[in-house]
């Protein structure tokens, strides 16, 4: 059985789709065609005879009256639900842009560890110039490894740089 908060919910789930299903429809080419035909047959009861001028005015104007409350209301609803979106993505980007700096640190410590370990290679291969030549061999390969890793960083920095520039334009449309 659903809880009485779970049926709240269905309730308020129900209104915002009919809500969104009228947003919708009001700004709609057949809304246009319904209120044209309306108003056209409202000034033409008139003249045929059906309903007189001043009864025909009054009722139209309580009606469109009454519309344009309706309008009012829906639109600001509209404005709300847009500022709430904006806000959840002003959000996520905020928390992308953490991220990214949390990884440019990360990867700044990563070029800075292996600065070091190269530099310890270095050193150990000073020190072993007696030793065989495989163990060089071993070095020559830490060496390009190292290397590698260093390009590996740089073209991450690089995208971290395209994201940042991406984060900063997403803000700028955000305002």
């Amino acid at each position: 059985m659903k809880t009485r908060e779970e049926k709240k919910q269905e309730k308020v789930d129900f209104l915002v789709r009919v809500t969104d299903g009228v947003m919708w429809w009001i700004g709609s080419i057949p809304s246009l065609i319904v209120h044209s035909v309306l108003f056209l047959t409202a000034f033409l009861l008139p003249v045929f005879g059906m309903v007189e001028f001043d009864k025909m005015l009054l009722v139209l104007t309580t009606v469109l009256s009454l519309e344009a409350i309706y309008l009012a209301i829906f639109i600001q609803m509209s404005v709300n639900r847009s500022q709430e979106h904006i806000e959840d993505l002003k959000e996520d980007v905020n928390e992308i842009q953490e991220d990214i700096e949390d990884i440019q640190e990360d990867i700044e410590e990563i070029s800075e560890d292996i600065d070091d370990i190269q530099e310890d290679i270095e050193d150990i291969a000073e020190e072993e110039d007696d030793e065989d030549h495989s163990e060089r061999a071993k070095n020559v390969m830490l060496k390009s490894n190292v290397a590698t890793n260093k390009t590996q960083i740089t073209s991450l920095k690089s995208k971290i740089a395209t994201l940042e520039q991406l984060l900063e334009e997403l803000k700028k449309e955000d305002k």
